[in-house]
């Protein structure tokens, strides 16, 4: 798998065989889906270890200046927190 020059999300297989063999590209997520790959070291998007999902940054392309900003919760040492809300024998 690899982004496109257009940003889309491209999966080619490979056949084996005396001489290794690319198959036709096949767009999997859709053009402008990714963030400049410049803008950050590394690729923008990631493939769960069975193949079925990814996780991608995606362009916030939104013309609503009312709306709340994306969020993220970050929970540190949440087994402390667990240790402290379940009773103890």
């Amino acid at each position: 798998m690899y982004v496109s020059p257009t940003g889309a999300l491209v999966g080619v297989g490979v056949e084996r065989g005396p001489s290794c063999a690319a198959t036709t590209p096949t767009p999997l997520v859709k053009e402008g889906s990714f963030t400049d790959p410049g803008a950050f070291i590394g690729r923008t998007y990631d493939i769960s270890s069975d193949g079925q999902r990814f996780l991608m940054i995606k362009e916030g392309g939104g013309t609503d200046q009312t709306a709340a900003p994306p969020q993220i919760i970050v929970v540190q040492h949440w087994t402390e927190e667990l240790k402290r809300l379940v009773a103890t024998k």
